[in-house]
């Protein structure tokens, strides 16, 4: 400036004006040639995959998920989505309908039952979106056994089949095997952000 003291902040932007010239150069244009979506589903890429990552997988008929939960949770209870069909829960468990339960209710129950948005065999990933029968986030991060009802149709390959069918307005829940992290030693812990036991029960469509 001429006849006045610059301040700091004006010697700053000057320097870099100096710097980049009095024509910046335009940022050279980055390619976006992501795989596209449209792979062919390999359910048991998917079921090797979780069990990979510990899970448990179970497959049967619809009708027989009832006898599934019986075996994992049979005698507890369990706290489900308001959305949850009925008979997927065997008389053995007492039910606790997520209808705003408080969490140290939630947190105090055996284990939780919901289904699933879409699941990524790639990965193995099931994803949650907070639907009627999959209730609210919490309920599957505080008990420590989550059972999820998966059908053969929503199986997609990749993650960009199954970005192609979430909402990105929903809560996602990205799911791959139980909770897990590792301590300063590397010694793996599991249940600390989640469920310490998770079973995937798949149904045909």
């Amino acid at each position: 400036m001429v006849g006045a003291t610059m301040t700091s902040r004006e010697l700053i932007l000057g320097r870099l004006r100096a710097a980049l010239g009095p024509s910046p150069t335009t940022p050279a244009e980055v390619g976006r040639h992501y795989r596209p979506a449209g792979g062919a589903v390999d359910l048991d890429v998917l079921v090797d995959r979780l069990t990979d990552y510990r899970a448990t997988v179970h497959r049967c008929s619809d009708g027989e998920v009832a006898q599934v939960v019986d075996a994992v949770l049979g005698g507890r209870r369990v706290v489900v989505p308001p959305g949850l069909p009925r008979h997927w829960l065997p008389d053995s468990v007492e039910v606790l309908t997520d209808d705003d339960l408080p969490r140290d209710q939630i947190a105090a129950a055996d284990g939780v039952v919901t289904a699933a948005a879409v699941a990524v065999a790639e990965t193995g990933t099931v994803v949650l979106d907070a639907g009627p029968a999959q209730g609210r986030r919490v309920v599957t991060l505080l008990p420590d056994v989550h059972v999820c009802v998966l059908r053969t149709d929503q199986v997609v390959a990749g993650v960009p089949d199954a970005l192609a069918r979430l909402g990105p307005e929903r809560p996602l829940t990205w799911i791959s095997g139980p909770s897990a992290t590792s301590d300063i030693e590397l010694n793996r812990v599991e249940g600390v952000h989640g469920p310490r036991h998770l079973h995937v029960v798949i149904v045909p469509s």
